[in-house]
């Protein structure tokens, strides 16, 4: 349960975090309209699989890997890495790659500035991130690959599942 612990917790973090930046909102062609709003934030997987233009702008949040290790003479120790995609929507291409930038920058500050989310989530180096030149006009995407160092599963009952 932890890495579902982390990434409620860094989907709480990362909606305050950006909950003031407000983007672009693709709208119908013939409407004169000019919506905009601050990202939405999703776990894991966009809703719908036709959700990768229809929800933009928006931030989701990946479990990609997990490990729990342990060295000789070391605790311990389990570490979860967890991938910020940054999709915003422009017909500018200065101003949507920028937008994408000025997300991954507040998140990456807020999370530098905080490093420990929830009491027990751990923010270790390296934190990377990428603004992708080659956008598909007017989507532009970045992303932010995160390490996090958890609380680990301790054995509570010796030899239950033996026969």
């Amino acid at each position: 349960m932890t890495p579902i612990i982390l990434l409620d917790r860094l989907a709480e973090f990362v909606e305050a975090a950006t909950k003031d930046i407000v983007l672009q909102v693709r709208v119908d062609r013939n409407s004169k309209e000019n919506k905009e709003r601050p990202p939405h934030v999703y776990k894991m997987q966009l809703p719908k699989k036709d959700d990768g233009i229809q929800q933009v702008p928006y931030i989701l949040l990946q479990v990609l890997t997990g490990k729990d290790d342990k060295q000789e003479r070391e605790p311990e120790e389990s570490t979860c890495q967890v991938r910020i995609i940054v999709t915003t929507y422009s017909e500018d291409g200065g101003v949507g790659a920028y937008d994408v930038l000025n997300v991954i920058t507040r998140i990456r500050s807020e999370l530098k500035k905080t490093r420990v989310l929830a009491g027990q989530f751990v923010l270790t180096d390296p934190l990377e991130y990428i603004i992708y030149p080659e956008n598909k006009d007017p989507y532009y995407i970045g992303e932010m690959m995160t390490n996090w160092s958890m609380p680990t599963i301790k054995q509570e009952v010796e030899g239950i599942w033996q026969q």
